[in-house]
């Protein structure tokens, strides 16, 4: 394939387009956009190479003079959405900041549901991904931990983060699949429960979900966890 390296290659490291001619008709960040703007609206399973060269309005094949792969494709537009993080000077009290950088994760992947998709494979480091964790030991400075602990405090708050959202996800995408309301599929299924708890079957369930409270707010549920799993590092 036109463009493709033969050896590991870091798109970061590449020029902007390679080969001669004249100047690059789009950067980096214009390919980036137009694949973010294709996931968000169909997909991240329908995104292509062809479409985002459609989009842009250029060939297929010139596209991967720019982007020699799809991962590198996929690389550039989680660099393109972390852009998106306010990264503000950190206070002092790095629960607090941490705490704060979950939520803007969160949002951040709920307006980009394939971002969790395909975070997960990729192992550079981007602009902006260096720059949040740049920000991220800034935060930090204040903990009293070992660099390495420290790591492990920012993967932890990370994947806590997506592990909720893929399950936000899955929800939403399961109750638009409903030939009825999600009311009622709860209905039904608490229905279901209810019966199953009073055979006496399982008494410390029946138990449990006697004396547990309702489901709270999603944010409210999201901010004790997140408390939680910062508190644990304290």
């Amino acid at each position: 394939m036109a463009g493709r390296a033969a050896e590991p290659e870091v798109i970061w490291a590449r020029p902007e387009r390679t080969g001669r001619g004249p100047k690059p008709a789009y950067s980096r960040s214009d390919i980036a956009q137009a694949a973010v703007r294709i996931a968000d609206e169909e997909g991240i399973d329908a995104l292509s190479m062809r479409k985002v060269a459609a989009l842009l309005g250029c060939g297929t094949m010139s596209l991967y003079n720019y982007v020699p792969r799809k991962e590198d494709l996929y690389e550039l537009m989680v660099d393109a959405v972390s852009g998106e993080y306010e990264l503000s000077e950190p206070s002092d009290d790095w629960r607090a900041e941490m705490l704060a950088l979950a939520h803007q994760t969160r949002s951040l992947m709920l307006r980009h549901p394939w971002l969790a998709r395909v975070m997960s494979p990729l192992y550079g480091f981007s602009p902006n991904v260096l720059r949040y964790l740049e920000w991220c030991l800034g935060a930090l400075e204040s903990m009293d931990a070992p660099v390495g602990t420290k790591f492990e405090l920012i993967a932890m708050v990370n994947g806590t983060v997506m592990t909720t959202v893929v399950n936000e996800l899955a929800v939403a995408e399961y109750a638009r699949s409903l030939p009825w309301s999600p009311e009622r599929e709860q209905a039904a299924r608490q229905a279901y429960l209810a019966g199953q708890m009073a055979r006496g079957e399982h008494p410390r369930l029946a138990a449990a979900l006697r004396e547990a409270a309702a489901p709270g707010d999603a944010e409210e549920t999201f901010e004790r966890v997140m408390r939680r799993v910062i508190d644990a590092f304290a």
